[in-house]
């Protein structure tokens, strides 16, 4: 199985707009309002996420799996840190720590970072994937009014 990473603005709007609407996706995306994802919110989106490439130097990839789009995700700003998102079609979620694992290793390599974050909503209950990865529960925030639970993973030192 070959994985690639590339940018957003690569893929075809209409593959983005089946992932951001797609029913078992959007009940992990709390941000995602319920509204019409059609073309031009989907360019818009797409702009916005190139936009942290620059701005920050980093931003969100697209995923490709032997060549087709399996999801988008990385790393974004988010209030200093560099956030870890990661969105998957449900087809590809048994790829995620894989793609996990390398977007870390190009975190903490690559582009320097000491610690990367990742923002879950409190009604995600299993826990122990987060834990067994490393990360640390750091608190609580609100973005776009919804309340999240902030965890860190912190640099190995070697």
């Amino acid at each position: 199985m070959n994985i690639q990473f590339c940018r957003l603005s690569h893929i075809k709007i209409a593959d983005i707009i089946a992932l951001n609407t797609n029913d078992r996706v959007l009940k992990q995306m709390p941000l995602a309002d319920g509204t019409q994802f059609d073309e031009q919110q989907c360019i818009a989106w797409v702009k916005g996420k190139e936009k942290q490439w620059q701005e920050h130097g980093y931003g969100p990839w697209a995923f490709l799996v032997n060549d087709k789009f399996a999801g988008w995700g990385g790393l974004q700003y988010e209030d200093g840190d560099a956030d870890l998102a990661l969105v998957l079609h449900p087809q590809y979620w048994g790829l995620g720590k894989q793609i996990f694992n390398e977007i870390i290793k190009r975190a903490f390599n690559e582009m320097g970072f000491e610690s990367v974050t990742i923002l879950l909503p409190p009604t995600r209950k299993n826990l122990k994937g987060v834990y067994l990865l490393g990360f640390e529960l750091e608190g609580e925030v609100i973005l776009s009014g919804e309340r999240f639970i902030k965890y860190r993973l912190y640099k190995p030192s070697i």
